[in-house]
């Protein structure tokens, strides 16, 4: 009998999780909304060793966050084990202002309650929003049992019970707010690397057919922001966009529902685990960086002491 892992094969969050439409796009949409709370944001680039390589961190969290959601229960504890040692060092305060909520010297760290619920909370909200969009719409009974997943798969990862909303109503609640709220902030940085991942600048246009499908990708992501977020990066959406990102989102939920109708060759391609294609997208970085080619131009490597010693 294989060996079984935190959640049951049946729990919500591994049927959502298994859908490679989401699995291989939720995760670009997180960091992108994720980047308007400047706590979580700088309290990461201070303190990662893939500042100027954010493709390999997203490979690297996604295979952690994947195993513990869909892996073993010997796989997740290497994730959770793995993650803490890194958590452990993540703490400082930040170097300047970052919006009027968020002063220079506003202290951050990787084990504050509330700033590991934000990380669970733009997870499972990407997570949400990519299966209604590219598979189907959740039922309320299914949402609220996703929801409770991942308040359970936070709490693996350290995030003390309570830290999270009771219920997922009460989540949404608070989440909408927070997102229509004063407190979000791109700091430079953020907007920058923020536009790379959405789509919105391209560093190195890849060959065919690599290319249609990273563009997809990117199109799927900046129609899936609320419109505040798309606006914050000054994103540009018209009538064309919005209607290439119906198409295309409809054609992927069409691939789900109609799975009999659905060319076989793409069958083995809708469910499974995403990280080998994860380790393909590290892969790809560290070739480019190696090459001399930095992934993300305009992204300075260093840290802020680093960029202002004198």
């Amino acid at each position: 009998m294989p060996e079984s892992g935190y959640f049951a094969d049946d729990s919500m969050i591994r049927r959502v999780m298994r859908k490679r439409a989401v699995g291989l796009t939720y995760g670009q949409r997180a960091l992108v909304v994720g980047a308007v709370n400047p706590l979580l944001y700088v309290g990461t680039a201070e303190h990662t060793a893939h500042r100027a390589t954010p493709y390999t961190r997203l490979a690297i969290t996604g295979r952690l966050f994947e195993a513990v959601a869909l892996g073993t229960r010997a796989e997740a504890d290497r994730a959770r084990s793995y993650t803490d040692k890194k958590h452990a060092k993540v703490h400082g305060e930040l170097p300047e202002d970052a919006g009027a909520h968020h002063p220079a010297g506003t202290a951050y760290s990787a084990h504050d309650p509330h700033l590991m619920f934000m990380t669970m909370a733009f997870t499972f909200d990407s997570a949400e929003v990519m299966h209604d969009l590219l598979v189907r719409r959740l039922t309320a009974t299914e949402r609220e049992d996703l929801y409770q997943d991942y308040v359970y798969w936070g709490e693996l990862f350290g995030m003390p019970p309570g830290a999270a909303p009771a219920s997922y109503p009460e989540f949404r609640d608070y989440f909408d707010g927070y997102l229509a709220s004063e407190e979000l902030h791109l700091t430079e940085e953020a907007r920058l690397v923020g536009s790379y991942l959405a789509g919105q600048q391209i560093a190195y246009p890849l060959p065919l057919p690599l290319n249609q499908v990273v563009n997809s990708v990117h199109l799927l992501v900046q129609g899936s922001l609320p419109t505040r977020i798309r606006e914050m990066y000054g994103i540009r959406w018209g009538r064309r966009e919005e209607m290439g990102f119906r198409a295309l989102s409809r054609a992927v939920r069409t691939a789900h529902t109609s799975v009999p109708l659905t060319p076989r060759v793409l069958h083995g391609t809708l469910a499974g685990p995403s990280a080998p294609v994860y380790r393909m997208l590290g892969r790809r970085e560290q070739e480019l960086v190696g090459s001399g080619r930095p992934s993300m131009p305009g992204v300075d490597p260093r840290s802020y002491a680093e960029r202002h010693t004198v």
